[in-house]
C-alpha cells in the first residue's frame, strides 16, 4: 500500500466537500472533488468549475505545479478518460507523476465506465476504489440518472404547515414558514439546474423563482413552467425576466403562446398525458437533452402528485411550521393514484433538522 492510508478518509471527504460546492453551476458535467496530498501535505485541491471545466483534476494539479509528482490524489469520481472539450484527467494524472489514485466511485458515462481506472493501473499508479462511496453516489445522483435513464435527478420542495396544508381556505400561503427557512429553500435553488412549477402557481404566485441568497444570486437555476393551456402571460415576471434567465413553457397546447416567445420564453410541445397535461417523461427527457441533471419542483399540489404517481420522485424536502390550518386549507400533495396502502409511495428519512421555529425533514425514495 502507499502513503497516506491512515488519512484516506479525511481527505476523500475533504474532496466531498469540494465537490458539493460545484452542485447547480456544472451541468452537464458531473460535480466532482479533487485533493492532492504529499508526505501529509495537502498540495493542490479543485472542483468542476462553473459550466463543467476546468475538471477538478485539472484545478488541483495547476495548483500542485511539481509538488504533484509522488504525490496521492483523491477523487469524488473517476477521472475521465474521453478527450471532449478538454484532455483526458486520467492522461493529466499520469503526466504529473501521481502515484497513488483513491477514487470514491465509478463514473458509468460509456466514454468512461473503467476506462479511467485502466489506464491509471496500466501507467503503474496504485489505484483503490469506493471509499465514501455513498457520499459520492449521492452527490452525482443527478449526472448518473442523466447518464443512465436520461433524466435529471426530481426533488420535490414542500413548505407547509403541521397538519400538511400549503395554503389557507383562501390561498394565503405567504409565509407559512420562517426566514430561515426560506432562506435554506433558496439554498436548494442555488444547488439545482432547474425550478420547475405549475402554472396554477406561476399565475396565482407570479414569482420570479431566482436564488435571492446574498453573494449566490447569479446561480439561479433555469425556470420552469408546466402550463397545459399556456395560461401564463406575457406580462408574468417569468416571462419579463426571461432574457436574463432562461426560462421554458413546457404545453400539451398545439397553438398559442407567441407572446411568451417575444419575450425570450422557450415554448416546448410535448404529448400529452391522460388528463391533457403535459407528459412528465417527454418533458424530463427534454430537459436532461439540454443538460439539466437536479431539477428542484416547488409545486403546487397536483404537480408533487402527479411526480409521485409517475415514479420520478427521487427526493423530499418538506418543511413543516407549528401551525394548523385544518381541513379547508389547501393539500400540499393532491390526490394520488394509490388506493391501498402497499400501492403508496414509501419514504426514508435520510435528514432532519430545526430551522428557526420550523423542521426540514428530507426523504429518498425506495428503490
Amino acid at each position: 500500500m502507499g502513503q497516506d492510508n491512515h488519512l484516506d478518509l479525511p481527505h476523500m471527504q475533504h474532496a466531498l466537500r469540494l465537490a458539493r460546492r460545484s452542485l447547480g453551476i456544472v451541468a452537464p458535467n458531473p460535480a466532482v472533488g479533487c485533493v492532492l496530498v504529499k508526505d501529509g501535505v495537502v498540495v493542490g485541491r479543485g472542483r468542476t468549475a462553473r459550466g463543467g471545466r476546468p475538471h477538478a483534476e485539472t484545478e488541483a494539479l495547476a495548483q500542485a505545479g511539481e509538488a504533484a509528482r509522488g504525490a496521492t490524489a483523491y477523487v469524488t469520481l473517476e477521472p475521465c478518460s474521453h478527450i471532449g472539450k478538454t484532455p483526458p484527467c486520467a492522461n493529466a494524472l499520469i503526466a504529473a507523476g501521481v502515484v497513488r489514485v483513491v477514487v470514491a466511485i465509478g463514473d458509468p458515462d460509456p466514454r468512461v465506465n473503467g476506462r479511467g481506472l485502466a489506464m491509471l493501473r496500466v501507467a503503474g499508479i496504485e489505484v483503490e476504489e469506493g471509499l465514501c462511496r455513498a457520499e459520492a453516489a449521492e452527490i452525482n445522483a443527478g449526472f448518473f440518472l442523466k447518464t443512465l435513464k436520461n433524466r435529471p435527478l426530481v426533488t420535490l420542495k414542500i413548505a407547509q404547515s403541521l397538519d400538511g396544508r400549503i395554503a389557507t381556505a383562501t390561498g394565503e400561503s405567504r409565509w407559512i414558514t420562517g426566514e430561515p427557512a426560506r432562506a435554506y429553500g433558496h439554498l436548494l435553488r442555488a444547488t439545482h439546474d432547474a425550478i420547475l412549477v405549475g402554472s396554477g402557481t406561476a399565475v396565482a404566485d407570479d414569482p420570479t423563482l431566482t436564488c435571492r441568497l446574498p453573494g449566490l444570486e447569479d446561480r439561479s437555476p433555469v425556470r420552469v413552467v408546466l402550463d397545459s393551456r399556456l395560461k401564463l402571460n406575457e406580462w408574468s415576471k417569468l416571462a419579463q425576466t426571461a432574457q436574463q434567465i432562461p426560462t421554458l413553457v413546457f404545453t400539451s397546447a398545439s397553438e398559442g403562446g407567441g407572446g411568451l416567445l417575444t419575450c425570450g420564453v422557450e415554448v416546448v410541445r410535448v404529448g400529452r398525458d391522460a388528463i391533457g397535461r403535459p407528459r412528465l417523461e417527454e418533458v424530463l427527457a427534454a430537459l436532461a437533452n439540454r443538460g439539466i441533471t437536479r431539477l428542484l419542483v416547488e409545486g403546487g399540489a397536483s404537480i408533487h402528485a402527479s411526480f409521485l404517481d409517475h415514479g420520478f420522485a427521487d427526493r423530499l424536502e418538506v418543511f413543516s411550521a407549528p401551525l394548523i390550518l385544518g381541513g379547508s386549507g389547501h393539500p400540499s400533495v393532491d390526490t394520488l393514484a394509490a388506493l391501498a396502502l402497499s400501492e403508496a409511495p414509501r419514504l426514508k428519512m435520510t435528514a432532519r433538522r430545526s430551522l428557526g421555529a420550523d423542521l426540514l425533514v428530507s426523504y429518498a425514495t425506495e428503490d
